[in-house]
């Protein structure tokens, strides 16, 4: 299987869908573009997974459009779609070993869409490529979670997809195993080019993996953007809660570069709308032992390759998250020091 032409282009147009009263997916459009990797990021019941079963055919959304390299797909069944899905349980099957389960999806391969290659070939190619071409002849039973997965992954990746679509594929693995399948994922999906659309509550993963992410919260989209720009620049406040630690705050821009945070001065952007805001700070933007700012250090909490640290700033409650190094080790608590929150450190989020 080598690097496909880039097609796998999806774009949801007023996307709707409602259960009854309740409504799952609200007005959702986006542009994701062919061969990235985007994943749909928010808590249980956003409407994410909806979203993904729209976009895989399993769902018949109540409006909008769903169009897979500008075809309407909006009404077709999933078989007739350029995608295939990898869902949270895997579903394969216990009495077929290794290479049957990843074979079973090319027996209901239409005719039009079957490649020149031998079914052996295919298979082979796909357990190549999540390595497991040595695991061909074991049975299911026999495999780990994170085999299973791959084995999985394969199935889906041997029908050669424009898109695939990813539903909390790595949800029921150990920490550790998660984390170095994300790895390999990502690693993946460079390699063979074609468009990964990934469902998760996990920010951590979806940041260690995507081009570009969509945040969702009661069925609609927030925010589309870089892993990078929805961390440092979250549209809302949602978002901000939502995406990392933050210290919220509320506040008031007063002048260019000045904001006012219960009597106390702070440096912000000067780029930061005058008026009322909630102030986001996060906590590994704040230097402690460094600055003018006074702060008592009420708490410091041990957390492994960093520290967090409970400041008191003249009435302000501050978290700041620090490196566990020499610097930091004579820190105590109930001690006097100073603090520098540098003016890009501060985001300045509408209240509605």
């Amino acid at each position: 299987m080598t690097q496909q032409v880039l097609d796998g282009s999806v774009t949801l147009r007023g996307l709707n869908k409602s259960y009854g009263e309740r409504v799952v997916v609200n007005d959702v459009s986006l542009e994701i573009r062919a061969g990235e990797f985007f994943s749909l990021l928010g808590p249980s019941g956003c409407g994410k997974t909806t979203t993904l079963r729209m976009i895989g055919g399993f769902e018949r959304p109540d409006g909008g459009q769903i169009l897979i390299d500008d075809r309407d797909v909006t009404f077709d069944e999933p078989e007739v779609r350029p995608l295939n899905t990898v869902f949270q349980n895997y579903a394969l099957f216990p009495h077929l070993n290794v290479f049957d389960n990843v074979a079973f999806g090319l027996k209901f391969e239409k005719k039009g869409s079957v490649s020149p290659k031998p079914e052996k070939e295919r298979v082979m190619q796909a357990l190549e490529l999540v390595s497991l071409a040595s695991f061909s002849e074991r049975r299911v039973p026999q495999l780990s979670g994170g085999e299973q997965q791959r084995v999985a992954l394969a199935r889906a990746l041997v029908l050669e997809p424009s898109v695939l679509l990813l539903d909390e594929p790595l949800g029921a693995l150990d920490a550790q195993l998660r984390a170095r399948l994300q790895v390999e994922l990502a690693s993946l999906q460079r390699q063979i080019g074609i468009t990964f659309i990934y469902i998760t509550h996990d920010q951590h993963e979806a940041f260690t993996m995507s081009d570009r992410i969509g945040v969702m919260r009661d069925g609609k989209l927030i925010q589309v953007g870089a892993p990078r720009e929805i961390y440092e620049k979250p549209a809302t406040i949602d978002v901000a809660k939502f995406v990392g630690a933050a210290n919220l705050l509320s506040g008031k821009v007063v002048s260019s570069g000045v904001v006012v945070i219960d009597g106390v001065k702070f440096a912000a952007p000067t780029s930061a709308p005058l008026g009322d805001g909630m102030i986001m700070i996060r906590p590994e933007r704040i230097h402690v032992g460094t600055g003018t700012q006074q702060a008592t250090i009420e708490r410091v909490i041990f957390a492994g390759s960093s520290l967090r640290v409970t400041l008191d700033v003249a009435g302000i409650k501050l978290v700041a998250e620090i490196p566990n190094d020499e610097s930091s080790r004579n820190l105590q608590e109930n001690a006097t020091t100073n603090i520098d929150v540098m003016p890009d450190a501060l985001r300045v989020l509408p209240l509605n």
